[in-house]
């Protein structure tokens, strides 16, 4: 059971204590209250998400279309444009949107409750501006009943705090994906957002191919394929939606291995979801420990394990020994 802290504490969604690091590292997000925000940022991200799906060069496993998060907030990292460069940041501290090029020229955008559409039409005339006109397919991705950006009135809503708060959790999940990712030399993908699913993710593949992917709802078979071309043992952060209407940790396997939903998994909070066949960490369940980062790298871990024994991964070959981390 989560332990409580003696001094310095608050209290969550549920009433449980926490103390006021926890508080300031991992504050709470519920997702009533910062869902239509979450919306509108996801689209966002989507549009500069596509500028760089049109610019960087492709890598394996779509992993040149991901955001990275930074001191301030997320970004592109720097993406070719010509013999130029372009970097695109979102900073949750001033909210705004920074567009730079590698000549020194830099366009700005307010981050406030404006429309899809019209942050779409004010992205795409900092680029001109720049001198780097991008086309990309104004259509969301991976969402049901998708309205084009250029026609998006509906979703406007912006929260200067939850957006903060969100950015925070990546922060705080990035320190433990990365030092979990640490202890792997086999191949390993860097901690990185894909705005598609909105979900922050870290994935580890055991170096064999994969049975064919089977068709996922609102996304093209391709990029599922080339995604899941390889085993993997994946996790993540989520911040909810419609699915599972909370933030929440994940983490699952490709193929599932038999008898995976029955593994031990730490912490005792955590589940497997059958519908989604993936463990659940609800992230306000994680927030109760007084040490949330080494609870969650023991969920990390332990789900690692789970796959990669059952699945017969050639573990000796994949693991750095702990004396070399």
């Amino acid at each position: 059971m989560a332990s409580i802290p003696q001094t310095g504490h608050a209290l969550t969604q549920t009433g449980q204590c926490v103390d006021s690091a926890t508080e300031a590292n991992w504050p709470p997000l519920p997702w009533d209250e910062w869902r239509q925000t979450a919306a509108t940022l996801q689209l966002w991200m989507q549009i500069i998400g596509k500028i760089r799906l049109a610019l960087a060069t492709r890598t394996n496993h779509w992993w040149h279309v991901t955001l990275y998060p930074t001191c301030r907030g997320l970004t592109t990292s720097p993406m070719p444009y010509g013999s130029r460069m372009l970097q695109i940041d979102f900073d949750f501290l001033s909210h705004r949107l920074h567009l730079q090029s590698s000549d020194g020229q830099q366009q700005s955008i307010g981050l406030h409750p404006i429309t899809v559409a019209e942050f779409y039409r004010q992205v795409m005339n900092s680029l001109e501006q720049l001198g780097m006109p991008v086309h990309i397919h104004p259509m969301p991705s991976e969402i049901p009943d998708p309205i084009p950006f250029t026609q998006d009135e509906e979703h406007s809503a912006y929260q200067l705090e939850y957006a903060a708060r969100y950015w925070q959790i990546l922060l705080q999940a990035e320190q433990v994906f990365t030092k979990f990712r640490a202890r792997f030399t086999g191949k390993v993908s860097p901690a990185h957002l894909f705005w598609g699913g909105f979900d922050f993710a870290v994935t580890r593949f055991s170096g064999r191919m994969a049975p064919p992917h089977a068709s996922v709802p609102h996304i093209p078979d391709r990029v599922v394929r080339t995604a899941y071309s390889h085993e993997v043992s994946s996790c993540g952060f989520w911040p909810g939606g419609p699915i599972l209407p909370e933030p929440l940790f994940y983490a699952y396997a490709y193929p599932t291995p038999a008898g995976f939903e029955d593994a031990p998994i730490e912490p005792p909070e955590a589940y497997f979801h059958g519908a989604l066949g993936e463990f659940i960490l609800p992230y306000e369940a994680l927030r109760a420990y007084n040490d949330p980062a080494g609870v969650l790298l023991r969920f990390l871990q332990s789900t690692y394990e789970a796959a990669a024994n059952l699945g017969q991964w050639p573990r000796s070959a994949l693991e750095a020994d702990s004396d070399d981390i």
